[in-house]
């Protein structure tokens, strides 16, 4: 099938042909007649078939016709992070080169002021972000009463960031006769509420198995320590024996370990970029330009570049994470072996992470062989048994304390020294580190040479009562106690009533 044959303008024929594209994935064959004949859409596909354009194709076509009003968009795009905004507006530049429609961005970020100049000229496609979206709304200056077609895109990340509230309130903004397209990798139960709720009558699309992966992806495992150090040079091993390794995203749960991450690759020689959702929006703009463009071939992010993002050329996904949640798993590996290219992912495991790989095989269906020994086979980790030989815990005073241990020297690894803080300058006379006392032998003096100094204290004010502190606690002190303040004692004449 060619799209030709799927009704599209030959504005959009013209525009998809020069793209270099001949044939639509299955989703696209699917999706968009239904589009074009004005039905409601479901649309339920893994990541990385198509799904922005079985959407994009057919607006442009529907859009060749009207005309849009100051503050009133036409059709209106949500998206849950302002990547996946920006690649939609850049699906509309490079499909809609043929047409002269106006298309307007609102994400964080970026000046209200810029955004308020394109929607009061008119729009005839609003892509946006919920929040800012509703900023705009609720400071008057954007109508939702126009809107003839709605798009929501990655359904189940709104679920996951917590966005339904908003797109709740969004939807009851626009009008009730409007066409709803509704778009998800997975169709959990709370979508697929928010589906019912949100169609009316609607075409059903799956192309594909919810939850599935493709096969065009190689899925390994890899056992790897406890301890961070380990797992960065378990990483660091991964990524050097990758003999076709063109680009990569590495895959974080946690944004100050996206940080930490990247540092210490770069400390490796590694040319690597962040990505993450503290970062301001021209810094992850760059990030994503460097690392499309190959100036940067390691990406490490979190979770907010796993969603539908469109580098088609990614050959490696590492999750050095394993994710919390096995749809994130389904996501992330879906950065690489897009539109029939054939992609590698490893997934690193550790102590601990068994029962988030048992929930990840139980949603996609199949078990994921391991590279190297299982997490069962794999050998103690020698790092871990030095950092218990060189460091213990007095557990009678229920704190760590540093033991030494005599004889052979330590030997820590490379990412060892890496860890552990510069030693410090041998300036003090060999007798004094002798010499020095342990820290609760100098805190026993301290406390004595205190209780000391307020007893003297007392005794100069005349006060010869016990201590509070330091001598018997459990006699329970009345009002003042033994000393009364002087003021108090001083005698009081008051005027006779008249």
């Amino acid at each position: 099938m060619s799209f030709a044959e799927l009704g599209l303008s030959d504005k959009v024929q013209q525009a998809v042909a020069s793209a270099g594209y001949t044939e639509p994935t299955p989703i696209q064959a699917q999706a968009i007649p239904h589009v074009l004949s004005r039905r409601d859409v479901l649309g339920i596909a893994q990541t990385g078939t198509g799904k922005t354009a079985a959407f994009t194709l057919p607006m442009l076509t529907l859009l060749e016709t009207g005309r849009a009003r100051a503050r009133m968009p036409r059709t209106l795009i949500l998206e849950p992070t302002r990547e996946l905004a920006a690649q939609v507006e850049e699906n509309f530049d490079k499909y809609g080169i043929n047409h002269k429609l106006s298309v307007a961005l609102l994400i964080g970020g970026v000046s209200f002021g810029d955004q308020d100049a394109k929607i009061t000229r008119g729009v005839d496609v609003l892509i946006a972000t919920p929040g800012r979206l509703l900023d705009h709304f609720e400071r008057g200056k954007l109508l939702l009463t126009g809107v003839e077609l709605l798009v929501i895109d990655e359904a189940d990340r709104m679920l996951d960031m917590g966005f339904i509230p908003d797109i709740e309130r969004i939807v009851k903004l626009v009008p009730f006769t409007r066409q709803t397209l509704f778009f998800s990798a997975t169709m959990p139960p709370e979508i697929q509420r928010l589906a019912d709720a949100f169609l009316h009558n609607p075409v059903k699309v799956e192309v594909a198995r919810a939850a599935s992966t493709a096969s065009t992806i190689t899925q390994r495992l890899v056992a790897t320590g406890r301890e961070d150090y380990e797992k960065r040079e378990t990483l660091r091993e991964l990524i050097r024996g990758a003999t076709d390794l063109q680009n990569a995203i590495v895959f974080c749960n946690r944004k100050r370990d996206v940080a930490v991450l990247h540092r210490s690759l770069q400390k490796h020689g590694f040319d690597a970029v962040a990505l993450h959702g503290d970062m301001d929006q021209h810094a992850r703009m760059a990030a994503l330009d460097s690392f499309r463009s190959g100036e940067m071939p390691i990406l490490v992010a979190s979770d907010v570049a796993a969603r539908g993002l469109d580098i088609p050329a990614v050959s490696h996904v590492f999750n050095y994470d394993i994710p919390h949640h096995a749809e994130d798993y389904v996501h992330r590996i879906g950065r690489t072996g897009r539109a029939g290219r054939s992609g590698q992912s490893f997934t690193l495991v550790g102590p601990g992470d068994e029962k988030s790989l048992a929930a990840i095989e139980k949603l996609i269906g199949q078990p994921i062989e391991w590279q190297g020994p299982t997490l069962a086979e794999r050998p103690a980790s020698e790092g871990s048994s030095r950092r218990r030989g060189g460091r213990g815990e007095d557990r009678s005073r229920g704190r760590k304390v540093k033991v030494r241990s005599s004889g052979r020297s330590r030997g820590p690894s490379d990412e060892a020294r890496e860890e552990a803080p510069a030693p410090r300058a041998a300036q003090a006379p060999r007798e004094e580190h002798e010499n020095r006392r342990p820290r609760q032998e100098r805190q026993d003096r301290h406390e004595r040479q205190d209780r000391h100094e307020r007893q003297e204290r007392s005794h100069d004010r005349g006060y010869q009562g016990r201590s509070r502190r330091d001598d018997d606690m459990d006699e329970k002190v009345i009002g003042l106690g033994d000393h009364v303040p002087a003021f108090l004692m001083r005698s009081v004449t008051t005027k006779k009533a008249k």
